[in-house]
């Protein structure tokens, strides 16, 4: 069973009991191509990221977060959104932690390190942006890609 389950505006999911700032970071190379994790607790693409720790500023969350499940160093060049659907809660069943989400999304550029998986990540790969369409994710991260490529410097907030 997996250990992270997602709610989207369902009435039979679980009520939040929890908020945790995070973040996901955008980060784009030279060819435009996206920095994505298929992650170990659900499968899924996503955008790395992951939960601001006391102590840390955003930007400092954002590379650590990059650098830890991509083994890319980044260097953090914008804000892309806020999101905080309280349409959409995660379930983490190892301890029944039910979070409602809030996500600062950033943009990125690499700046070293090289592709390396982690505990949290089954595969990293660059991914041209085109492609990205056919791969299984979260309505929230495809929401999420689809407003970084979106036409527009407008920073969205949910």
């Amino acid at each position: 069973m997996a250990s992270r389950i997602d709610y989207h505006n369902d009435p039979n999911a679980p009520r939040a009991n929890s908020m945790v700032p995070s973040v996901n970071v955008v980060v784009v190379d030279d060819e435009g191509a996206i920095l994505m994790i298929r992650r170990s607790d659900t499968g899924s693409w996503a955008l790395p990221g992951g939960a601001i720790d006391i102590g840390e500023s955003v930007r400092e969350a954002a590379v650590r977060e990059t650098k830890e499940e991509t083994g890319i160093e980044c260097e953090i060049t914008g804000l892309c959104g806020v999101y905080s659907d309280p349409g959409h809660v995660i379930h983490y069943t190892s301890d029944n932690e039910v979070r409602q989400e809030f996500s600062l999304v950033l943009t990125a550029q690499p700046i070293g390190g090289s592709i390396t998986v982690s505990e949290e990540s089954l595969e990293v790969r660059w991914i041209a942006p085109e492609t990205i369409g056919s791969l299984a994710m979260d309505p929230s991260m495809r929401r999420r890609i689809e407003d970084y490529l979106s036409p527009g410097d407008a920073v969205v907030v949910t």
